[in-house]
């Protein structure tokens, strides 16, 4: 049988009671609702101004990023060389299958291979556990897309964007560098590479539409400012 509010009260006793009122008390007295008021609003308020800035972060890096977009059809037209095609990583399947946007960014980067845009792609991602292989997984498919096994490079430690483009940094000075994956991910690994010192440019692995993207849209937002922060702790 449920006590109420009065009866679990009384079980307190006279010191219980008198705790017990002093602190409903408190918490209704004008000074605390005040107070309680003034902290909400102070939360909502940095809450927002977070989120503002984000934006203006991530809107400022996507305009610089985006002139340094391209698409197959241009390359070709301009007859674009590169020194090296950056294929950046991202999720395999349990049963050992590439996800549909990690197979859109190696058939895109093996399109680019095929129409000559360069003789080299090298493969970033995730492989230190024996369980999750995506740089072997990119690796096979490429070879299953009919590009040169002697044309492939892996880095098996691009844990993030920002790695797999820090990666390149002690070879790849000077050289063109094509970098392929989705669009939103596109803008911040073209900044991270232009503030490395990086001549890059970008192909947009965009082939279809992906489930769950209003998800990584939102997590990019602070994927950008986050690295942001990191190229300019790099510049100091």
């Amino acid at each position: 049988m449920k006590k109420t509010l009065r009866e679990c009260i009384s079980a307190f006793g006279a010191k219980g009671r008198d705790a017990a009122k002093r602190i409903l008390n408190a918490l209704s007295s004008p000074r605390f609702a005040g107070a309680f008021l003034t902290a909400v609003s102070f939360l909502l308020a940095t809450l927002i101004l977070f989120g503002a800035s984000a934006l203006a972060i991530s809107e400022a890096l996507c305009k610089k990023a985006s002139p340094r977009i391209r698409s197959l059809e241009e390359l070709v037209a301009l007859d674009e060389r590169f020194d090296l095609i950056l294929v950046l990583g991202c999720r395999v399947n349990p049963d050992g299958r590439p996800s549909d946007m990690l197979y859109d960014r190696v058939y895109t980067a093996a399109s680019l291979y095929s129409a000559g845009i360069s003789d080299t792609l090298l493969m970033s991602g995730d492989s230190q556990d024996r369980y999750y292989d995506e740089v072997g997984t990119m690796r096979e498919l490429a070879l299953a897309m009919g590009v040169d096994a002697d044309a492939i490079l892996v880095d098996p430690y691009g844990l993030s964007t920002y790695e797999s483009v820090v990666h390149l940094l002690p070879d790849a000075r000077g050289k063109r560098v094509l970098i392929v994956t989705q669009e939103y991910h596109l803008y911040r690994a073209l900044y991270i590479a232009e503030k490395s010192g990086l001549e890059a440019y970008g192909v947009s692995a965009d082939t279809r539409s992906y489930s769950g993207q209003w998800k990584r849209d939102l997590r990019e937002i602070l994927a950008r400012c986050k690295d942001v922060l990191f190229c300019a702790a790099d510049d100091n």
